[in-house]
């Protein structure tokens, strides 16, 4: 492996930007490609509306015509949902978080499919009605028509209306995004004045002058299998915070991972005194990684963040200034750069976190958060799963303390796999939501309010 403090110079000025020319694509293959997707999600919705229809009426059998209607409104909410998810991130590859527009625009059209369905199924019937004498025969016909005029409707209407795609948008903020983050020119001389080279010392002082920075920063990385980019993170932590000039730490936090993160970090560690590699035999879990990291810490704000790359570091350094009227800043995820099944328990587990906790947070799962280091050496954390940040920010309000929220970029990840959505984390964290939920809520009751204790008490 290359001597990690070695950097090759950058020479010949800022890179040019090239233009990339697409290739020649066969439009047709791919539109063929995304009908055939739409068309398996409309036999998916299909069949999720017929089952859940005969469900319903197999728990709560009627022969009431306007229940059955309920029944039937309901079996078609279903299939919509299901339609809306898999079409946006599996038809039409849409990555962008979920709009109200977005929502309207598909309610709006699925009531004008409704209404086409019928027109053309009527259409048909009366047309074909003295050419086919078979009434079952007729009706299937003119209700094959039907559908097949109501699935080219929902196609082009899915696709050139509710799920456009704002490329330039997104280019263009991406542009002002990358012009934000250069700051000198490559290939000219750097740093110097009238006495030659200016010290370290003297660049970070004018670099962050009339910021608000912290004396001092602990980082906590949990990492679980990350070798394909561990490096990469701690180096990018590494340079942003001597750029800003902090005294920092970095505690990367190796939960028994199975890969080579523990060696990756440990050659890292021989040449930086500053990254401090703390290992687990076997794998503890998320909420285990972070509670080793927070005991570690010995700086004056504790900030933790996901060891898999899909943060930026630079977006911490809109946090200080917030910490003047606040105790904590929590970082929620901008164009979440998930799949949608985890985008749906994400949601789902927010909802029913603020119902059994009262906590009422944009993204409570969130791995970009900085709170005062001293609240984790005050306040014992018993979670070990993903339940971990719910702990936290119960017993952080519950104490006294006052948060604010800032949107954070979420980036796509570049290696490893995600085990957030695997089914033994969801149901680790059900199962701690139940067990603590009773025990913390007991505790309260039994100890008062103030069982947590207040800040300055």
């Amino acid at each position: 492996m290359p001597n990690l403090t070695e950097f090759e110079p950058l020479t010949g000025g800022l890179p040019r930007v090239q233009e990339m020319k697409p290739r020649p694509v066969r439009m047709w293959k791919a539109s063929f490609l995304q009908f055939t997707r739409f068309s398996v999600v409309g036999i998916l919705n299909t069949l999720i509306d017929v089952i859940t229809l005969n469900i319903l009426l197999w728990r709560f059998p009627t022969h009431n015509a306007n229940l059955l209607l309920v029944y039937n409104s309901l079996a078609y909410i279903f299939g919509a949902l299901n339609s809306f998810c898999l079409n946006k991130y599996w038809t039409f590859r849409q990555r962008n978080g979920t709009a109200g527009g977005e929502i309207v625009r598909f309610v709006v059209l699925s009531i004008a499919g409704i209404l086409c369905n019928d027109i053309i199924l009527w259409l048909t019937a009366r047309s074909l009605h003295p050419l086919i004498t078979n009434n079952l025969l007729w009706a299937n016909i003119s209700k094959g028509f039907a559908i097949a005029g109501t699935m080219t409707l929902s196609y082009l209407g899915m696709r050139l209306w509710v799920f456009t795609k704002r490329t330039d948008q997104k280019r263009k903020k991406q542009y002002v995004s990358l012009l934000d983050i250069v700051e000198e020119p490559v290939g000219q001389p750097l740093h110097m004045n009238e006495e030659g080279p200016k010290t370290i010392e003297q660049v970070q002082l004018e670099t962050n002058k009339g910021k608000k920075i912290p004396s001092s920063l602990s980082i906590i990385l949990p990492a679980y299998n990350e070798e394909m980019v561990i490096a990469e993170t701690v180096h990018s932590v590494v340079d942003t915070l001597m750029r800003w000039g902090l005294d920092f730490e970095v505690i990367v936090v190796n939960d028994g991972s199975k890969d080579r993160t523990q060696a990756v970090i440990e050659e890292i560690t021989a040449i930086d005194s500053r990254v401090i590699l703390l290992n687990h035999a076997v794998n503890g879990g998320y909420g285990a990684a972070l509670i080793s990291g927070f005991i570690a810490t010995t700086k004056e704000l504790a900030f933790f963040m996901d060891a898999d790359g899909q943060f930026d570091i630079n977006d911490l350094e809109r946090f200080f200034p917030l910490l003047e009227a606040h105790d904590a800043v929590l970082g929620y995820r901008v164009d979440r750069q998930d799949n949608w099944i985890r985008k749906v328990n994400a949601w789902g587990w927010k909802l029913l976190i603020g119902m059994v906790f009262d906590i009422y947070i944009r993204d409570v799962d969130c791995a970009f958060k900085l709170f005062p280091a001293d609240f984790f050496h005050e306040h014992n954390l018993e979670t070990s799963g993903a339940m971990i940040n719910t702990e936290i920010l119960y017993k952080f309000t519950r104490a006294g303390y006052s948060y604010t929220q800032v949107g954070v970029r979420h980036l796509p990840r570049s290696g490893g796999r995600a085990t957030g959505a695997k089914p033994s984390v969801i149901l680790r964290a059900f199962r701690e939501l139940v067990v603590y939920a009773f025990k913390w809520h007991r505790e309260e009751k039994l100890l008062g309010k103030n069982y947590w204790g207040k800040r300055g008490l």
